[in-house]
């Protein structure tokens, strides 16, 4: 069996993903993997749909409301969609003293990824923003090596090497002409995933060996962490430059999809994909957010698809097969 993990995030797009997957990524202690069956590949490509069509939601929400304000209504939104869960789920919200820890968490898993993703949302199509996630195991790599003593090996430097060219491949190349606000999204989108990969390896300090937590307990305390961390900010942004317009039904349509939808309930399946198919195989995810996200955007808002879309994001597969490749004798 694998070691247990907890899992945390805000978005998944957004975010998906990431989390303590970027610790699961490179310790896999096993090779006897559960069966992917039907229900668990629907789930799968479920989720991955739901991610994907975040960045569609924050390219949306972005522009009516200001970052500020987006960034504190979706995960407000996600904290409430949560807690509703948790009601009629009747599952008992016992954070076992680690409320503080799970509060400081969502500072890195939650609150500055949201923020950081909305403000790539003003500058960068949301094919870009969900090619960029996929960085997050990338990302995990480094921060482990640097800061948390995992082993840096051959492949996995190859791996960083290869997502790099990929991100480069898809700034330089793309249908968006390279700016200084083009790359203040693309530095966003990877703040964003470092702050990602940080939240695994504290996730597995501050929760798994303190004796573990439920993940949707972990889920809700860092949303409820991220509400607190963004509260201040939104509160000094609409009192001295309020939006000029709080947008109509389609925008507030927006924020609900993805704070309940992409947010709430996408951690629900996550969480379910874990408990049945481990968290290396529910990793796989952040292969599938990418093209998903391109899709929602070519359909929704027009946004260009072009060969840059297709160079970058085939090398970044590369690089994260190569990360996330089993190693058993490491």
């Amino acid at each position: 069996m694998l070691r247990k993990c907890v899992f945390v995030g805000a978005n998944k797009k957004i975010g998906t993903v990431a989390k303590c997957a970027a610790y699961a990524a490179f310790r896999q202690l096993t090779n006897q993997e559960p069966v992917l069956k039907t229900a668990d590949f629907i789930r799968l490509i479920s989720l991955s749909a739901i991610w994907g069509a975040s960045f569609l939601f924050m390219r949306i929400i972005v522009p009516a409301l200001g970052v500020f304000p987006s960034s504190f209504v979706r995960v407000l939104f996600a904290s409430t969609g949560l807690i509703v869960i948790l009601f009629l789920l009747k599952f008992p919200i016992n954070f076992k003293g680690k409320i503080k820890s799970l509060l400081l968490l969502g500072t890195f898993s939650s609150g500055i990824p949201v923020l950081m993703y909305n403000i790539a949302a003003q500058y960068l199509p949301a094919g870009y923003s969900a090619i960029f996630n996929a960085t997050t195991p990338l990302m995990g790599i480094v921060v482990g090596s640097l800061f948390f003593s995992e082993k840096f090996t051959t492949a996995k430097l190859f791996g960083v090497l290869f997502g790099l060219s990929g991100v480069a491949v898809l700034t330089h190349a793309g249908p968006v002409a390279v700016t200084g606000q083009v790359l203040i999204g693309a530095g966003a989108c990877l703040v964003a995933t470092s702050c990602y990969a940080f939240a695994g390896f504290f996730t597995k300090r501050w929760v798994s060996d303190q004796g573990g937590l439920d993940s949707k307990l972990v889920a809700l305390g860092s949303q409820l962490g991220a509400t607190a961390l963004l509260l201040p900010p939104f509160v000094y942004s609409v009192s001295t430059n309020p939006p000029a317009t709080w947008g109509g039904i389609g925008v507030w349509g927006a924020v609900a999809a993805l704070g309940l939808i992409c947010t709430a309930l996408a951690y629900v399946i996550y969480f379910r994909l874990i408990a049945d198919i481990g968290p290396v195989k529910s990793l796989t995810v952040t292969f599938l957010i990418p093209p998903f996200g391109v899709l929602w955007g070519a359909i929704f808002l027009g946004e260009q698809i072009t060969w840059a879309h297709l160079g970058g994001g085939m090398l970044i597969a590369v690089a994260l097969w190569l990360v996330l490749k089993p190693h058993p004798n490491r």
